[in-house]
């Protein structure tokens, strides 16, 4: 058998990314392509009065301009699911009133033959407003806090179990503290864009999205045409990291210019626009109370976040979704409050929740081991969840103890002081942090299509994309062990919504999603192919059980009998055919949600479900019995950083990261997606931050100039280790998403460290030099 999962192989995408023979959505050759310039708002509430189009109608190369006066009516969207078409501000479609409800705000397209062209119009334009008092300010409005009833996918926002309250006030060490994080902003390295094409009645749409089905299935909703008109592709993604999981006016202004003005539109953000107009992480502040016997066990945890959103939609920031399973104590109680502010929707960024509550909960769990005058590592062991006390289930898999061991091995944990400021090297103060890193294992139905070719070469169709992640070449390493391919010989084709359907790139899903259809369908492939053979007179393996039949390197043998095998090509050709086909759906959910309804009949989808019936692999996926398990991934990181105790600037040295994933399915692309979530914990411990004018609401960041993100030159040593143990109940693969799951603790444990270096407990983040020698 072919075995080249799990190894360190290059990107087959790779020479076509460094090359440029990589198209993303801005980048298409469309003929007779126009350019959409936005015109956003410049008041963070109210009404447009009026907006003088003239001077911009008459310049060169305008085409026309779009407003909320001439525009074409939308549907209101129906759905909330991502995966299935998710609009991010559902009260709000674009061009639809004359309302503004946040600085930054569509209220028209300029489209000309030039994006210079429609730019340069656009500046134009004179709005005027009827200008209202703006709702402004995180704290100031905590008044106004409400409880919502549930986050993103129905996910809880209040839990309790035992009287946390009463086992607090007779806990012997308590811990009332409470935690900040600003907004942050995505960044990813490709800004938003969008182009559209009608052709009659059919609409075709390149767009810089996660869910290449959810944009087809929410444009056909909106824009109320069939879905079999509406093609969406989306090849190449350059990163998204939430931000393109929702669908933003860009993805709907696009097709509306198209259609107004019977031309091909293109509309690509700039940087700046990005900031206001396409997501962002809401603010927090949360409140962590822990208390513990003298033993260290935990007797109570309460965790109480109030976070922000928009008056256009509702979006819920879980951070403390993991706080009722993480760790073990009786005394539990979770809460979340929103306050609604004139500023746009926020939206998952990776490990939304986990993120920022891991952040807070984890310095809660240092500043508890100061106390208690335990070692953090241990403290953490200590209060292990053998398993999710909540649901009262017990996780598929957990290695969580064996991360700590390793990690703290590979940090040098033995040379931490457990009294802060009191290691130095040189001139500079040294610190060693820790922090738990988890994040939920998500798997939801999704499709795929296998064909095998008479010339020996395989191919593979699904409706999921790779955001710049590794999905191509992962699936490509699924396929050709199943196939038993090696793995040049297998083409993998995702981004195009004519595809069968797979999964949205959001929640850490993919891999556990669409890794097992993929697997079933190109196994299904090849069973067709050893049926033939087994048939077949003239075959060497004629009359023999498929059971005992194996396949290597494009051909089928028969079991421990090397010389009794013959080639596909063989078989096919003897049968006169080019190709054999085959196609799985595997209707897995471990949200523990109802099985999807049946695809209508006659749909393509309705083939797929009926050929799985017979795909051996899908039923036996299909009946392993998770009902009493949960899913999670989990990690411990490990931070050491240096201090300079007179300008306060820190230096994060060497970052240590022992992640328990399951199966690693490509140890390159998995290493790299770590040491991605590193960075981003970085910069959200100490640099990253958007700001707000306090006065009139509007984003002052709005670039990359004054917002800031870790750069090569911040880098430290970084070490990522896997316990490589698959998930014995999440899929025949057994492998985990971790997409998400490095961002996870990291500021914590940054946090903590400059804790141990300096002394100095600062508990607002970004944690900036000014903050140290304040």
């Amino acid at each position: 058998m072919n075995e080249s999962l799990g190894k360190p192989i290059d990107r087959v995408d790779g020479r076509l990314k460094v090359t440029g023979g990589a198209t993303y959505a801005a980048e298409y050759k469309i003929k007779n392509l126009a350019y959409g310039a936005p015109v956003l708002s410049t008041i963070t509430k109210g009404r447009v009065k009026n907006i003088d189009i003239q001077q911009a109608e008459k310049m060169p190369g305008v085409i026309g301009v779009m407003t909320s006066e001439n525009c074409m009516m939308l549907h209101t969207p129906s759905g909330s699911d991502p995966g299935s078409g998710k609009f991010a501000e559902k009260d709000l479609l674009p061009l639809q009133n004359d309302r503004v409800l946040y600085g930054g705000q569509y209220i028209a397209v300029v489209v000309a033959e030039t994006a210079e062209q429609a730019e340069q119009a656009a500046a134009t334009i004179k709005v005027t407003y009827d200008e209202q008092k703006p709702v402004v300010g995180f704290e100031a409005n905590f008044s106004t806090a409400y409880q919502p009833g549930s986050g993103l996918g129905g996910a809880k926002t209040q839990e309790k179990r035992g009287d946390a309250d009463a086992a607090m006030q007779s806990a012997a060490f308590t811990t009332d503290e409470t935690y900040t994080t600003p907004v942050y902003s995505h960044n990813a390295m490709e800004p938003h864009a969008t182009i559209a094409e009608w052709n009659g009645d059919k609409l075709t749409v390149y767009d810089a999205t996660q869910s290449v089905m959810g944009v087809q299935g929410l444009l056909s909703n909106i824009l109320g045409i069939p879905k079999e008109n509406t093609q969406v592709y989306a090849l190449y993604i350059g990163g998204g990291f939430g931000s393109k999981g929702f669908t933003w006016a860009n993805t709907l202004l696009a097709p509306m210019a198209a259609k107004q003005f019977n031309r091909p539109v293109k509309i690509e953000l700039k940087r700046q626009q990005v900031f206001s107009a396409a997501g962002r992480r809401t603010q927090t502040q949360q409140k962590i109370g822990l208390g513990a016997g003298v033993d260290g066990k935990l007797t109570s945890i309460k965790h109480d976040t109030i976070s922000e959103t928009s008056f256009v939609d509702e979006f819920v920031e879980t951070a403390g979704v993991a706080t009722s399973m993480i760790y073990s104590s009786p005394n539990v109680e979770v809460k979340h409050s929103l306050v609604r502010l004139n500023r746009g929707t926020p939206c998952p960024m990776r490990a939304p929740g986990e993120s920022v509550g891991m952040y807070a909960l984890e310095v809660a769990m240092d500043e508890m081991a100061n106390k208690l005058k335990m070692d953090p590592v241990q403290f953490r062991i200590t209060n292990h969840s053998d398993m999710d006390e909540q649901k009262k289930k017990q996780f598929s898999s957990k290695y969580l103890k064996e991360c700590y061991q390793r990690g703290a091995e590979a940090i040098g944990w033995s040379n931490r002081s457990a009294e802060p400021g009191m290691t130095k090297q040189g001139n500079l103060l040294v610190g060693y942090g820790v922090a738990t890193a988890t994040y939920p294992a998500n798997r939801s139905a999704s499709s795929a299509k296998a064909t095998l070719f008479a010339d020996g070469h395989a191919e593979i169709l699904c409706g999921t994309q790779d955001i710049g992640t590794g999905t191509y070449t992962v699936m490509t390493q699924v396929a050709a062990d199943a196939f038993g391919l090696p793995v040049d010989q297998v083409k993998v084709k995702l981004g195009d919504s004519s595809y069968p359907k797979g999964a949205q790139s959001g929640g850490s899903q993919v891999s556990a999603s669409v890794g097992p259809p993929i697997r079933a369908a190109a196994l299904g492939a090849v069973s067709k192919v050893v049926k033939m053979a087994i048939a077949d007179e003239k075959s060497p393996l004629y009359g023999k059980k498929e059971e005992d039949i194996v396949v290597n390197s494009g051909r089928i043998q028969f079991k421990d009998h090397s010389n009794t095998s013959e080639s596909f090509t063989d078989v096919l050709r003897r049968k006169g055919l080019d190709k054999v086909e085959a196609q799985a759906k595997t209707n897995v959910s471990t949200r523990q949600q109802q099985d999807a309804a049946p695809a209508p009949d006659g749909s393509p989808e309705a083939k797929i479900e009926a050929e799985s019936k017979t795909n051996a692999a899908v039923q036996a996926d299909e009946k392993t019995d998770r009902k009493d398990y949960v899913f999670h991934s989990f990690g411990a990181q490990f931070a050491k950083v240096l201090v300079d105790p007179d300008l306060g600037t820190i230096r994060v040295e060497k970052i240590a990261s022992v992640m328990d994933i399951g199966t690693v399915m490509n140890l390159k692309t998995a290493t790299n997606q770590i040491m991605g979530g590193i960075l981003f914990g970085m910069g959200m411990a100490l640099m990253e931050e958007t700001k707000y004018d306090p006065n009139n609401g509007r984003i002052v960041t709005r670039d990359l100039a004054q917002y800031l993100v870790p750069v090569h030159a911040d880098i430290p040593e970084i070490d990522v280790q896997f316990i490589e143990k698959p998930d014995p109940f999440i899929s025949p693969i057994g492998a985990r998403g971790i997409g998400e799951i490095g961002v996870t603790g990291m500021a914590a444990a940054i946090a903590n460290a400059i804790y141990n270096a300096t002394g100095k407990r600062v508990r607002d983040l970004p944690i900036t030099p000014d903050k140290l020698i304040a």
